[in-house]
């Protein structure tokens, strides 16, 4: 073991080189956000003299104390980790400090745009960078009520939040990585931005984000796309609740709210929550400025051309939340339409053609089954798909996957959940008994993350994520609808689950809502 220094454009930083990778941890990529700069963009770090040590993860964003996490408790161990306002930094795994230009993977950390952190165990790059002598990079953004709230709306401009200044966060991040990652032996010229739940839903927002413009080449929305995004009417009313159940009103001055205890927004942010219904009630704005379109419609039109794309979810993703306290699954067929009521059109029409489908491959039909697999498809699936239609559609390619491996959690009864592919990805699968229960172990499981990690880093290297083991894994088209299943074994299938799929054509309506 051993120390190393990098100069970067604020300052040198100082930490570990052992076991052929460099991993340096908590580096500021921008002013802390307090005082004066809560719920503005990002600001430049201040520079400092001498070498700052960077060996320990830092501060997670302000987001509120993790309980019942259910299946993936052993993750999110929020309530062990220090939560802070000043939280913009970023951590940095790489094979050697040297001119190889490797390509940089930049994770952006899941948490329905609540909770989360870079510095999470299961997201640790030493694995994924060593496997594919590339750069990885994991940061922290601002999260709900101090980075996902329009005030600007209904301060009358005092407080001039978009409700996207957590999206700025990740835009500052982007920035450092372009300035800095040549230093840490990256190709700033090959950068992929990947993600998972929100914050898969934060690289498909990139994708439409005018700020984030050129500072990304290549794109892995994981469970989330490009279909989630509120209108600046929704942000507002959160916003009004919000200030309200925290006890202000929307007539404060800047310096009273400016004041507010970030402990007192995240329990207000907790209740607007529980107030209005919404399981994501802070997400990216369509602020008609920096936002100007949902991103699936920007994409559409343009938005993303030169950015090489792949997207998928997992086969069973609803199953996790089900697993979870507040999220029961429905008893009977009168539940199961009630539970569906608002967030479909005709849920009698869809629960029909899904038992209908799954009755005729002899699988389970009944009714919490059916509320998990619509589910999965309405909120994660179907925008994937959507993204890869909208690509096609302007003679841009990209390449679709399903994961399909089972999680031992509990004899297997989650399926193919929300969040199995991010142990395989960061090859941390059985990182620990928790992690192993959830994701699997042995063999077959290693082989997996193998190939999982092939394909991830050969689309970071040339925007191509065929394999040997894939090598029949042709880019997504509407024809052929050719979709890689990462489960044992990898296989390619052309418009696997059809039929669920087609259930969805021509519905706009609730994709990808939350």
């Amino acid at each position: 073991m051993s120390m190393s220094i990098v100069e970067t454009q604020y300052g040198r930083v100082e930490s570990v080189h052992a076991n052929g990778l460099h991993a340096f941890l908590g580096v500021p990529f921008a002013a802390p956000p307090v005082g004066e700069l809560r719920w503005r963009p990002p600001a430049d770090p201040t520079p400092w003299g001498g070498v700052r040590r960077a060996v320990d993860f830092s501060a997670q964003s302000w987001q509120p104390v993790l309980e019942g996490m259910g299946p993936l408790q052993f993750a999110f161990n929020a309530d062990r980790a220090e939560r802070h306002e000043d939280c913009l930094y970023l951590n940095v795994w790489t094979p050697g400090l040297d001119n190889r230009k490797r390509p940089v993977l930049v994770w952006i950390h899941g948490g329905g745009f609540s909770g989360g952190t870079g510095g999470t165990p299961i997201y640790d790059g030493t694995a994924l960078a060593r496997r594919g002598d590339a750069v990885v990079v994991t940061i922290n953004y601002r999260l709900g009520a101090l980075g996902f709230v329009n005030l600007g709306e209904v301060t009358g401009g005092r407080v001039p939040a978009t409700g996207n200044e957590g999206l700025l966060d990740q835009v500052k991040a982007l920035e450092w990585v372009r300035d800095n990652i040549e230093a840490f032996g990256g190709d700033p010229g090959r950068v992929t931005i990947f993600g998972e739940s929100a914050g898969g839903m934060s690289v498909g927002a990139l994708m439409a984000f005018a700020p984030a413009a050129g500072l990304f080449h290549r794109a892995i929305p994981q469970s989330g796309a490009c279909s989630t995004a509120q209108s600046v009417a929704r942000a507002a009313q959160v916003a009004e609740g919000l200030l309200e159940l925290a006890g202000v009103s929307v007539n404060a001055s800047a310096a009273e709210l400016l004041a507010l205890d970030p402990d007192r927004l995240v329990e207000a942010g907790t209740a607007v929550s529980a107030k209005l219904g919404g399981a994501m009630v802070f997400q990216p704005c369509i602020d008609g400025v920096q936002l100007t379109d949902l991103p699936l419609d920007a994409v559409a039109t343009g938005s993303a051309d030169g950015v090489s794309v792949m997207v998928g979810a997992a086969r069973d993703e609803w199953r996790l939340f089900t697993a979870m306290p507040g999220f029961p699954a429905p008893e009977d067929d009168a539940g199961l339409q009630q539970a569906l009521a608002g967030r479909i059109d005709d849920p009698e029409a869809v629960i029909s053609a899904y038992r209908s489908a799954r009755e005729g491959r002899g699988e389970a039909a009944d009714a919490a089954t059916l509320y998990s697999a619509i589910e999965t498809d309405r909120v994660f699936r179907i925008p994937a798909i959507r993204l890869g239609e909208a690509l096609a559609a302007r003679g841009r390619e990209s390449f679709q996957y399903l994961f399909t491996w089972e999680s031992p959690w509990e004899d297997g009864r989650l399926g193919s959940p929300h969040a199995i592919d991010i142990g395989f990805v960061f090859g941390t699968h059985a990182l620990n008994p928790g992690s192993a229960e959830f994701f699997g172990s042995g063999e077959a499981a290693d082989a997996l993350a193998g190939h999982v990690q092939d394909a991830w880093l050969a689309f970071a290297t040339d925007g191509d994520p065929r394999t040997d083991a894939l090598e029949d894994w042709q880019p997504y088209a509407p024809e052929t609808r050719a979709t890689a299943l990462f489960g044992d074994p990898v296989s390619v299938a052309l418009d696997p689950w059809g039929e669920e799929r087609a259930v969805w054509d021509g519905v706009n309506a609730g994709i990808g809502t939350l």
